[in-house]
């Protein structure tokens, strides 16, 4: 029989832990609560449900709460990851773990987003999450349909490429993007999600745009053509354009002012040095990724 350990990181969710652990406790033999500094019953809710609890003695987030809980693991197979908010069903645990046990997979996503846009997911929310996916997939290089979701299963082998450099929640996105980079198979699988339940302690807007600014943070280092070589070539084509119609209108004799034409080829080759550094970068970065792989 595998063994499957399960990780709920946790802050202030009293309310809703103890029959997310129960339930839990169907599908696995290793169940841990990583109370991130709650000041309500979180930690004694969890012992009373059984699990082991991992104390923060103040919120550090929820990255650091995810590391703290794969520190703790002991001899699992398979690892997951559940929002401790009552949004995920726990019995869908098998599902995620399968792909992972029959070898398809390192990684396993639970995604609300396979088919599309999940019906019951607020307008709003969705609109920001979208960009997220874009970004982490762009940033990872794989196709990803929930980059925030918080219901996952990985094999214990894939543990070891994980940074936690972010200790918030751009975690979700992080850990996506070094698996990727890491050569690690990811698979998607749909579940379930309910959103009649309280399940964000940060503002949607502040905490999307934290989040953003990581991957992109991420995103210059790995996917430097992205980052500069892309926004370059808009500035460029930009600059070239305002170039013509301002050197037009000075040659023709509709402006004698010189000085926007001037402007406007600044502006082309301000575009064209993000360009060559794009390509520059990118190229460190292979030959990087190559010497490694020789090693």
């Amino acid at each position: 029989m595998n063994k499957i350990a399960v990780i709920l990181p946790a802050y202030n969710e009293e309310v809703a832990l103890g029959s997310l652990i129960l339930r839990a406790k169907r599908h696995a033999q290793q169940i841990i609560v990583v109370d991130d500094g709650s000041t309500d019953k979180t930690s004694e809710v969890a012992e009373l449900a059984g699990a082991e609890v991992i104390k923060h003695s103040k919120n550090l987030g929820k990255g650091a709460a995810i590391r703290s809980g794969f520190a703790a693991v002991k001899d699992a197979e398979v690892i997951v990851t559940i929002d401790a908010d009552a949004q995920h069903n726990p019995d869908e645990i098998p599902l995620l773990a399968a792909p992972i046990i029959e070898g398809k997979a390192d990684v396993v996503n639970g995604s609300r987003y396979i088919k599309g846009n999940d019906e019951n997911t607020p307008a709003y929310r969705r609109v920001g999450q979208k960009v997220l996916d874009t970004a982490t997939s762009i940033s990872s290089g794989s196709k990803i349909s929930d980059s925030q979701s918080g219901f996952r299963a990985f094999s214990a082998k894939a543990i070891p490429y994980f940074r936690f450099k972010d200790k918030g929640f751009g975690v979700e996105s992080e850990m996506l993007v070094d698996a990727s980079q890491a050569g690690l198979k990811i698979e998607e699988v749909e579940i379930g999600v309910r959103y009649d339940v309280e399940s964000s302690t940060q503002h949607p807007l502040k905490h999307g745009v934290k989040v953003l600014f990581n991957i992109l943070q991420d995103m210059e280092l790995k996917r430097p053509l992205y980052y500069f070589t892309l926004p370059g070539l808009i500035v460029v084509i930009i600059g070239a354009i305002l170039s013509l119609f301002f050197f037009r209108d000075y040659v023709t004799g509709v402006s004698i002012n010189i000085g926007p034409t001037l402007v406007s080829v600044m502006f082309t080759l301000f575009g064209t040095f993000l360009m060559f550094t794009g390509i520059i970068l990118d190229s460190m970065s292979r030959m990087i990724l190559q010497s490694r792989n020789r090693i």
